[in-house]
């Protein structure tokens, strides 16, 4: 396994100021793809993910085997800090994230719903500890959840079609 330390300084705060927010947010997402492509896609974790939706980090691939990711977003610009991804898998319908940052810590619960021979629902439960006075508001981190997961969504549905699943 490799090692990476980070050499970052953790934005300072007056800790009179600082409120520690615990906000948990639920999310469903339907696919135009079967269950198990679904699945296989949105577990597939590697660094060119955040391309995707056009997020500035870099992605760098800790561990990946058939039953956990571990992967840490490096920000490329100051809008969020460095996070550190474990995912434990469950197949063939569920995972479950754990996030650790320098501005937020979490969890989230991913499962997946067969509605049909080629549509798939997800349902996300996140519970997120705010570490800033910068936490968005729960619609601000709807909508972003909304446009990050449009943006995996629209790319899951062309591989779908590409690979003639």
């Amino acid at each position: 396994m490799k090692h990476i330390f980070f050499n970052s300084t953790l934005p300072r705060y007056d800790s009179e100021k600082l409120k520690r927010t615990i906000a948990s947010y639920q999310f469903s997402k339907t696919f135009n793809a079967p269950l198990s492509f679904v699945y296989d896609w949105c577990t597939d974790y590697s660094e060119v993910d955040p391309k995707i939706t056009g997020a500035k980090l870099r992605r760098i691939i800790i561990q990946k085997t058939k039953s956990r990711a571990i992967y840490v977003n490096q920000p490329k610009n100051a809008e969020i800090g460095t996070t550190i991804n474990i995912v434990t898998l469950h197949p063939p319908d569920r995972w479950h994230m754990s996030l650790f940052g320098e501005e937020r810590d979490g969890t989230g619960k991913y499962h997946l719903t067969r509605l049909g021979p080629r549509s798939t629902k997800l349902h996300v439960s996140l519970k997120m500890k705010w570490k800033t006075p910068r936490a968005p508001t729960k619609t601000e981190f709807h909508e972003r959840l909304n446009s990050m997961w449009s943006k995996y969504a629209a790319a899951l549905e062309r591989d779908c079609k590409r690979n003639k699943v």
